[in-house]
């Protein structure tokens, strides 16, 4: 069972007493910390403080604790500098935690109960290289009802808890508070997998999860599933021999049909996919927008450029030189956004289907949309030729990129064009069409200049460049894998991008400036541990990372730079990219260390992400816009809508990318026993994750199948070698492996290694042999891997 990692003077009982600085005692307690007031505290009970109290981790929170002054405040500072280089605490936003903690507010999934009959949860999202997520013991909250009290939460459950940390170190390492159940699951004991019948009748459930195991359906208990359906399934008995019984419950459809793939992750991650009748009628009584409260651009020749199948198009732009004398060399850039929050208003209908979808997903094969086509691809798409309500940005750049000034405005526009990326890039390097080449002068050539003047700026800032191209998928007419291909990455792209970074900026530094609520887009620096790992993996490269906690993106860019053209640069770009925090939504703001930015928060999208309406809802209100504006209940909730929607998002992310695993495993399926040229993406001490640069596919190499001789991992080098020969495998590493075997529903492949392994360097073996880091595991005659283990 995962805990907090501890401070080893922390030992389990009581603590012996310590003499504070001002030389008193500090009285043992099992319980609580006693603080002495004017003394910065020992390790041991700084320690102990900051876990009991989570909420009061910032340097200003301990300080006023122990009542420290200012000579007393500079110790302090030291000491828990001491801490953060001895790997005990990191900073996340301007809290000190321990690594590894659970934030105070976490969405979790109540997975099972204890010995005792207490409900027991995870977080609902865990990175996979933190290890075992933690459990939490869930408090049993009730709510008050006519007729006694009931659970709040149960086994199944998502739900927003409140963080603890536990008194009792025999248990969990946490206890949590419910706050909101944000997703109920009515049968506790369902479960989704394909239906495969068998002779006689009955049949069993096939898992599509990679760790599922098999159901045993009885003749009478598969209602008219026939074969190769998805159901959903009521788990009856689990003996303790044989496959766990199991009912059929409800035929969602059958996977041998379109759509089929992404229709397992929208029903195995609980993505909402059905809009509810309230939802579809309120969306089909909307009109359209009336000019109040709105200035008419209608002559400003905005034009959309999106992907060529795109549906909807909620972004406008526009560019010409500044004419004031003021801005010599500069540009005027408008970015004009679809007005979502004029139709979708806070606690209707639609508002809550869209809060509990929080972001439109996107799979190779549909779209399950935040908000219905009635709204998402007719009213708020700013369609060509067509009016259109709209929030739009003004900015002033200077000839050197800097923004001068900007202003945000709400009006009705009419797009002079809808545009593909394509077709954009195109005309301007030469190849107008019939409907580029009248647009090229008048609209396409200032807008390039513009993207140029940005692009200035964009270099003094020095965003982090990661290199990592990806792959899209094509599918055929019956839903399966045509082909894979990694699309041009364009000047068009680029430009749209950057001009709604600037807009993004705009509507953050509005809103903070008017000491108004909102939800931020944040992006918190590598933490110290990820920093050092980095660092160790960079040092087998001859490849070194400054120490010290204020490292920026230009200082990781530097290290792209010195990889680019190099064997090891996909392996430097995965390596830098997986040493980053992951980027969330919050009302407290830290900056965007990707993006370099001070002041971010999404303002672009509203038509696919709940964020961006939020944003949007309080510009409005605060620039006197009109209706739609935010309202105090809303403001009084962003915390937790926030930690809702970073959840959603990941939610999303893990169904999008479960999908890709399922298509390209089913396109691969007939193939098994064919060799493929791969890289080593991954090092475990369970063995190697092998990349099919030709698929974006991803299989698993179990160790116990490279070699007879002990395999030893090393976590800083990221590679496996043998201890006898020294010949191994690390990140980046080109193979060649045989596809053995191929689980499309887990979305699972699995390799044996044809390569044969590399000499490690000496340095890594002798650090093997010394038994500092690493495991490893013999090869034994006769074993087998799971199946479809990843």
């Amino acid at each position: 069972m995962s805990k907090i990692p501890r401070d080893p003077t922390d030992r389990p009982g009581k603590p012996a007493a310590r003499l504070g600085r001002a030389g008193r005692s500090a009285p043992a307690s099992g319980d609580k910390t006693v603080i002495i007031h004017g003394a910065v505290p020992p390790r041991d009970i700084l320690m102990r403080f900051l876990a009991e109290n989570p909420d009061k981790a910032s340097k200003r929170d301990i300080a006023k604790a122990f009542g420290l002054k200012t000579e007393a405040r500079v110790e302090l500072k030291v000491l828990l500098r001491e801490l953060e280089a001895d790997g005990l605490l990191e900073k996340k936003r301007k809290a000190l935690v321990r690594p590894g903690a659970l934030p105070p507010v976490t969405v979790l999934d109540i997975t099972t109960r204890d010995k005792d009959g207490e409900l027991i949860g995870r977080p609902a999202e865990w990175p996979e290289d933190a290890g075992v997520a933690p459990a939490v013991s869930i408090r049993q909250s009730t709510v008050g009802k006519s007729k006694g009290k009931t659970p709040v939460g149960g086994l199944g459950d998502r739900v927003l808890a409140k963080i603890f940390p536990a008194k009792d170190r025999a248990g969990p390492a946490y206890t949590a508070r419910i706050i909101k159940v944000l997703d109920r699951r009515v049968n506790n004991n369902a479960a989704l997998g394909v239906f495969r019948a068998t002779p006689g009748g009955g049949g069993r459930i096939m898992p599509i999860d990679k760790r599922g195991e098999e159901l045993l359906v009885e003749s009478g208990g598969t209602i008219t599933a026939a074969d190769g359906d998805l159901v959903e399934v009521e788990i009856s008995r689990i003996g303790r021999f044989g496959l766990p019984r199991a009912q059929v419950k409800a035929i969602i459809g059958s996977v041998a049909t379109e759509k089929a793939i992404s229709m397992i992750a929208i029903h195995a991650h609980g993505i909402p996919y059905i809009f509810p009748e309230a939802v579809t009628k309120e969306a089909d009584a909307a009109g359209a927008a009336s000019m109040a409260h709105r200035e008419d651009w209608r002559s400003l020749p905005l034009i959309t450029i999106d992907p060529a199948d795109a549906k909807d198009h909620d972004d406008a732009v526009h560019a010409e030189p500044d004419p004031s004398p003021d801005n010599p060399g500069g540009v005027i850039v408008t970015v004009a956004i679809a007005d979502v929050s004029y139709y979708v208003r806070p606690k209707s209908a639609l508002d809550r289907e869209a809060l509990k979808r929080g972001n439109s997903v996107y799979f190779p094969d549909r779209v399950v949309p935040m908000l219905p086509e009635r709204i998402s691809n007719e009213l708020c798409s700013l369609k060509q030729g067509v009016d259109r309500p709209a929030l739009a940005v003004r900015m002033r750049f200077s000839k050197e990129g800097r923004k001068a000034s900007h202003t945000f405005h709400r009006i009705m526009m009419k797009s002079a064009a809808k545009l593909s990326y394509q077709q954009a890039q195109a005309a301007i390097d030469g190849k107008p069409d019939d409907q580029t080449g009248p647009l090229l002068e008048p609209i396409l050539k200032p807008l390039w200049a513009a993207y140029a003047t940005l692009t200035a700026g964009r270099t003094r800032r020095q965003p982090l460049e990661l290199n990592m191209p990806e792959r899209k998928i094509i599918l055929k007419g019956d839903g399966t894998v045509d082909r894979v291909f990694v699309p041009d990455r364009l000047d068009a792209h680029k430009l749209i991008e950057e001009m709604m970074i600037q807009a993004n900026v705009a509507a953050a530094e509005t809103l903070e400036l008017k000491r108004q609520r909102l939800i931020y887009r944040i992006h918190d620096a590598p933490s110290l541990a990820k920093q050092e790992s980095l660092r160790e993996f960079l040092a087998t490269l001859d490849i070194s990372l400054m120490k010290g906690g204020n490292l920026r993106s230009n200082h990781f860019n530097g290290i792209l730079a010195t990889a680019v053209d190099k064997p090891y640069e996909t392996m430097v770009n995965e390596m830098v990219l997986r040493s980053q925090s992951q980027a969330v939504y919050s009302p407290e703001n830290i900056g965007h260390f990707g993006l370099n930015l001070m002041k971010y928060a999404h303002f672009t999208s509203p038509i696919r992400r709940y964020a961006d309406l939020i944003v949007h809802r309080a510009l409005v209100g605060v620039l006197g816009l009109g209706e739609g504006g935010i309202t105090p209940a809303e403001e009084a909730e962003l915390d937790d809508i926030a930690a809702e929607i970073s959840t959603f998002e990941r939610r999303a992310m893990a169904a999008e990318r479960d999908t890709v695993d399922r298509l390209i495993a089913h396109h691969l399926s007939g193939r098994v026993g064919e060799e493929f040229e791969g890289r080593v993406s991954g090092v475990t001490k369970a063995g190697l994750f092998v990349t099919l640069p030709d698929y974006g596919a991803n299989g698993f190499v179990p160790i116990s199948t490279l070699g007879r001789d002990y395999f030893v991992y090393d976590e800083s080098h990221q590679s496996l070698s043998g201890e006898k020969t020294g010949l191994g495998y690390r990140l980046g590493d080109e193979t060649t492996v045989k596809l053995v075997e191929a689980v499309p529903l887990a979305g699972a492949l699995r390799f044996e290694m044809i390569s044969e392994g590399r000499k490690m360097p000496t340095a890594t073996r002798s650090f093997h042999k010394a038994g500092r880091r690493g495991s490893g595991a013999r090869n034994q005659p006769g074993t087998r891997p799971p199946r479809g283990r990843r």
